[in-house]
């Protein structure tokens, strides 16, 4: 069986009010852009997640919910521990996923840090390592369970940015 999990950084974050706390920042027009755009890029690439698991920061929020019209049937759950995750923490939670398809929306670093680390060979892509926001990695696991992912099993299947995304719309 082949378990499949898209990774993505939110998408880009308003800056302008310094009294917002960090977990409630929201998007800015780029970021609401840029989310729309990855999710249609996940429809139009057949990347259809069943499950989406989503950091409870309100940018997070608004990145899932700029793609989720793109992505319709997919159940969502909001998760505080993927706020500011560890990559160990981020694989916990993607341990209790129940669908073969899984989408996590979180942030970084554990969103690079944990790309770098589940794929065999990284894409070869200039802008992997840094994973800028609403980069999304697609990466398959030959492991019949969730909890089965470990570093280095994946097999990187797609990587995309926005401004790529986009420019090519």
């Amino acid at each position: 069986m082949t378990l499949r999990l898209i990774l993505t950084r939110h998408a880009k974050s308003d800056w302008d009010d310094p009294t917002l706390d960090d977990h409630d920042r929201v998007l800015n027009a780029r970021g609401q852009a840029s989310a729309t755009a990855m999710g249609g890029w996940l429809r139009d690439r057949g990347h259809l997640p069943g499950q989406a698991l989503v950091s409870t920061a309100r940018r997070a929020v608004e990145t899932w919910e700029g793609m989720k019209p793109a992505l319709s049937g997919c159940d969502v759950t909001f998760h505080d521990a993927l706020y500011h995750a560890a990559p160990d923490t981020i694989l916990g939670v993607l341990a209790q996923a129940t669908q073969p398809v899984v989408l996590i929306v979180g942030h970084n670093p554990g969103a690079a840090i944990l790309a770098e680390s589940l794929v065999r060979r990284a894409p070869q892509h200039a802008r992997f390592r840094s994973y800028p926001t609403c980069a999304t990695l697609v990466v398959d696991f030959d492991v019949e369970d969730w909890a089965l992912v470990l570093p280095g099993l994946g097999r990187c299947v797609d990587f995309a940015i926005p401004r790529e995304v986009i420019g090519a719309a």
